[in-house]
């Protein structure tokens, strides 16, 4: 593995002038992070057992994620409203820099954590422009029993 070079500011400058190069892929990653995002999809999964709150850019990049699980809720606690709506304020958190101020909901699955996650995502400063239930939904059913001879 060997030392690492430490380099101090300045010769970090002159070190980018006899390269030639600006550091433009270290420029363009913080440029990224720093942009103002107005609008965004909060992608909310509520289980029987766990509530999953995902919210990304418009074009589908994640910026945030957190769960009930990651926040310490053990057992059947983790998918109580209380937690989802804890859950919600963490990943509200973690977005907080980006300036994100309208987002999409996309609601899936059936537990308990569904309305709170979305009442929390609300009370806490982000507008809410649709809210669209993604649930999967069987089309055909299970195949049926063979029948019966006798």
């Amino acid at each position: 593995m060997g030392k690492k070079r430490v380099i101090p500011k300045n010769e970090e400058k002159e070190e980018g002038a006899k390269t030639g190069s600006s550091g433009s892929s270290a420029s363009s990653s913080e440029a990224r992070a720093r942009a103002k995002m107005m609008r965004g999809i909060a992608y909310v999964q509520a289980t029987y057992n766990n509530t999953i709150i995902t919210i990304s850019d418009e074009k589908g990049n994640a910026l945030a994620q957190s769960s009930a699980g990651a926040l310490g809720f053990s057992g059947a606690k983790k998918a109580t409203p209380f937690a989802a709506s804890r859950v919600a304020e963490a990943v509200i958190e973690k977005i907080r820099k980006s300036g994100m101020q309208e987002i999409l909901v996309r609601v899936s699955g059936v537990g308990s954590g569904r309305d709170s996650a979305v009442r929390s995502l609300a009370n806490h400063g982000l507008n809410i422009v649709s809210i669209k239930d993604t649930t999967p939904q069987p089309h055909n059913g299970p195949r049926s029993k063979k029948v019966r001879r006798v």
